[in-house]
C-alpha cells in the first residue's frame, strides 16, 4: 500500500491554521519544497519528513491515513511469557502485501513497515535500497534506541558501524546496539533489499539529540527518535 505523505499533511497544517511559508520556515526547507511535497510532486528526505511531522505535532500514522483493522476480541489463555500488547483493541495477525504501509524517501530508500499484530516490542521492516541510496542524505552515521537486526536478501550493502566499514550481501546477516552511530549506503548500480528488526527501540532515547540538530521544538509534540525509527509512529494505528 503506497503512502500518500502530501494530503496528509496539507490537511493538518490547514486545520493548525499555519501557512506553507510559516511551516517551511520553521523546519528550514524553503515553501516551495513543501508545497511540492505536499501535492506529492516530490518525496522528502527521512530529514525532511521527520521535521515536518514533528514540528506540525502529528504521527506518520496520520500522514499516511493508514489504520489497523481491529478483529473482536478472542479469550486467550495464561498470558505469562508472551509478548504484550499495545493498548487498544486487537487486530489482525495477518498483513497482506497490498497493504503494507511504504514510505519512498528522497535519499533512494524504500520502507514497508511489516506486521507488528499490536505489539510493541519490535519495529519489522523490508528496506529497500536503490542504487547510491544511503540511510542518510547527509552522510551522516546514526544512534537510536534499540537492538537492530538485519538480513540481506539480495543485492549489496555498505554498513558503516563507529569507525569500521563491513560490505554485507545476500545471506549476511547483522546485529548491533543501535546507540552506535551506523549508516546504511548502496554503492552499486544495483538494488538492494533486506529486512529489519529492531528490538526495544521503545526505550530510553527520547529523541532530543535529533530534533536539536534540526531546530525543531519539541515542546507539546510527543518524543520522537533517529531518522531511522520514522516508520514506529505507524505503530499508532495499530492502537
Amino acid at each position: 500500500m503506497k503512502s500518500d505523505l502530501g494530503p496528509g499533511l496539507r490537511t493538518v497544517r490547514e486545520a493548525k491554521g499555519l501557512s506553507l511559508r510559516a511551516v517551511a520556515a520553521a523546519v528550514g526547507i524553503s515553501p516551495s519544497l513543501l508545497s511540492q511535497v505536499e501535492t506529492g510532486k516530490t518525496h522528502p528526505s527521512v530529514s525532511t519528513l521527520y521535521a515536518i511531522v514533528t514540528y506540525l505535532g502529528m504521527s506518520i500514522d496520520e500522514a499516511l491515513g493508514t489504520s489497523a483493522a481491529p478483529v473482536p476480541p478472542v479469550d486467550g489463555g495464561d498470558p505469562r511469557g508472551r509478548a504484550l500488547p499495545l493498548p487498544g483493541p486487537r487486530v489482525s495477525p495477518i498483513q497482506r502485501v497490498e497493504d503494507n504501509p511504504t514510505i519512498e524517501m528522497e535519499n533512494g530508500v524504500t520502507w514497508q513497515r511489516l506486521a507488528v499484530g499490536g505489539y510493541s516490542i519490535v519495529d519489522p521492516l523490508i528496506t529497500t535500497y536503490a542504487p547510491g541510496g544511503s540511510s542518510s542524505i547527509e552522510g551522516r552515521l546514526m544512534r537510536h534506541s534499540g537492538i537492530e537486526y538485519g538480513f540481506i536478501l539480495y543485492g549489496e550493502l555498505t554498513l558503516k558501524l563507529d569507525f569500521d566499514t563491513y560490505i554485507l550481501r545476500p545471506g549476511d546477516s547483522m546485529a548491533f546496539d543501535s546507540l552506535r552511530p551506523h549508516l546504511y549506503i548502496n554503492h552499486t548500480d544495483q538494488e538492494t533489499q533486506g529486512m529489519w528488526f529492531v528490538l526495544g527501540r521503545h526505550e530510553g532515547d527520547d529523541g532530543s539529540e535529533l530534533l536539536a540538530e534540526h531546530g525543531i521544538s519539541r515542546a507539546g509534540t510527543r518524543p520522537l527518535q533517529s531518522a531511522v525509527d520514522v516508520l514506529s509512529e505507524l505503530h499508532k494505528g495499530d492502537q
